[in-house]
């Protein structure tokens, strides 16, 4: 078992699972069952990225997610906050170093800390791209050719080779005292000019996304909130979740959906940090762990670049 340059296995539940550069997993034995739990299936190998960054690669399939490497700082987690006039670039260098290939590329909302790489990486992978179709009019402003965009809204079945995605409307985690979106907005009437600062790339709506693929139904969330009505009664296997919404929102996730094996943790690092070095956490983990080892599920939280087999 190969373990990553700076992953670390934790415990005899991780190395059953096959898991490598895993760090917290939980060891406390058998998670609560799934009705829908494959008995045979193909394993699935799951690589962070960082922020919402996911390589998932069963055999020679690969869906990503949110593939944005770049991490430039913003101010995002600094006492004065985010500047939105902070000019947007892509480090194509760092893109080559870790993304090859793919077949579809989910993005699950417009902000740039989770599209403004997905215009080089598609072109890169000529990957089919999903998202809104204000998601759609921004990726064409930046010069994504059109053919591999698919504006989606949720409800969605689409049959890829290998794999097939499902796709749910959403909701974007809100804060403050407002309890506002950052960056909110849409651009759905045309195709604006093309986007040059942070707050150019709007939320433009929020999708939830199932990859099913090697038997495993994975349930990929972008943000700690997320449209009840649109997810009641789900079964799926693995949960890609984001801190930010406890007490109460990530109870509610896991009260409305069927019990889960395993849900990883995502979104919870300062995406203004470097890739190649350890992650930096902005949250503390400990509600998110405590809402999921409640319910019976293990909790993953991986290092950058590190790897886990399900």
């Amino acid at each position: 078992m190969k373990v990553s340059r700076r992953g670390m296995l934790t415990g005899a539940a991780a190395a059953a699972a096959g898991a490598t550069g895993v760090i917290g997993m939980d060891t406390r034995g058998e998670a609560a069952p799934t009705a829908s739990a494959p008995t045979d299936r193909t394993p699935v190998e799951f690589t962070w990225l960082g922020t919402h960054a996911w390589q998932i690669r069963c055999g020679k399939h690969i869906v990503l997610t949110d593939p944005w490497l770049t991490r430039f700082e913003t101010g995002t987690f600094t006492p004065d906050g985010v500047n939105p006039k902070t000019r947007l670039v892509i480090d194509e260098a760092v893109i080559d170093r870790h993304l090859t290939a793919a077949d579809a590329i989910l993005v699950h909302h417009g902000h740039y800390d989770h599209m403004a790489d997905v215009p080089y990486v598609a072109q890169k992978t000529q990957a089919t791209v999903l998202g809104t179709h204000s998601h759609v009019n921004l990726l064409r402003a930046m010069r994504t050719p059109k053919d591999l965009l698919s504006p989606v809204r949720g409800g969605e079945y689409l049959a890829f080779d290998g794999f097939t995605i499902e796709v749910f409307p959403s909701l974007h985690s809100c804060g403050g005292k407002r309890h506002d979106y950052a960056f909110a907005g849409y651009r759905l009437d045309a195709v604006p000019p093309r986007p040059r600062v942070i707050e150019d790339l709007v939320e433009g709506g929020t999708l939830a996304y199932v990859i099913t693929i090697g038997g495993l139904r994975i349930l990929s969330l972008s943000t700690a909130n997320f449209d009840p009505n649109a997810l009641r009664d789900l079964e799926v296997d693995v949960v890609l979740a984001a801190p930010g919404g406890e007490p109460g929102i990530t109870d509610r996730l896991l009260r409305t959906i069927k019990p889960v094996r395993t849900v990883l943790a995502t979104h919870w690092d300062d995406f203004g940090k470097p890739l190649d070095q350890p992650a930096v956490p902005w949250t503390d983990l400990t509600p998110l762990r405590t809402s999921v080892e409640r319910t019976g599920a293990k909790f993953v939280v991986l290092e950058l670049l590190a790897k886990v087999t399900l």
